[in-house]
């Protein structure tokens, strides 16, 4: 067998900790993370893309399974039917990528969106929706936008982020 890359699960908020210790026995690692701003600021400024998840390249056939089933602060590998599931390579690139976007926009998904700005909803129950993005909020990957009603009536919607990109202006 090859190296190939694994999603490895760890308990809840020991990601860095698992992470750190993969990275010391010698393994390839993925930990994506985000730039936020929480709402407390004692809170966590960097959080995992994945909460309670992280990525690691292994060959099992020369490691075994153990050695991740029984690292201090892990759950394991995700399996599927008793086999551990390894993560194409393909989607660890393009999860690098999205996570770089991210990053090099400050930690915004949409850096210099403005309340009042056109967007469209591309996915989801409001798919195909135009509304107006209100406000990015604080500390967490969601949105809230302005839907209007047939009566001329918005009503505010929050959602992921990811569901809307803006609409270019007229």
């Amino acid at each position: 067998m090859t190296e190939r890359w694994y999603a490895l699960r760890s308990k809840p908020c020991k990601e860095a900790i698992v992470w750190r210790q993969a990275q010391a026995r010698g393994f390839e690692t993925f930990y994506p993370r985000l730039s936020v701003k929480p709402k407390n600021p004692r809170a966590r400024k960097i959080r995992p893309y994945f909460p309670g998840y992280l990525f690691v390249r292994a060959d099992l056939d020369v490691v075994g399974l153990s050695t991740f089933q029984y690292m201090p602060y892990t759950v394991g590998l995700v399996c599927f039917g008793g086999e551990p599931a390894h993560v194409p390579g393909a989607l660890i690139h393009a999860i690098r990528r999205r996570v770089g976007e991210i990053a090099e926009a400050g930690g915004e998904l949409f850096d210099g969106l403005k309340p009042g700005d056109p967007v469209w909803i591309h996915d989801g129950p409001f798919t195909g929706y135009e509304a107006i993005f209100n406000a990015r909020l604080r500390g967490i990957e969601r949105v809230r936008v302005l839907l209007q009603m047939l009566d001329g009536r918005n009503i505010k919607v929050e959602m992921c982020a990811a569901l809307i990109e803006c609409k270019q202006r007229s």
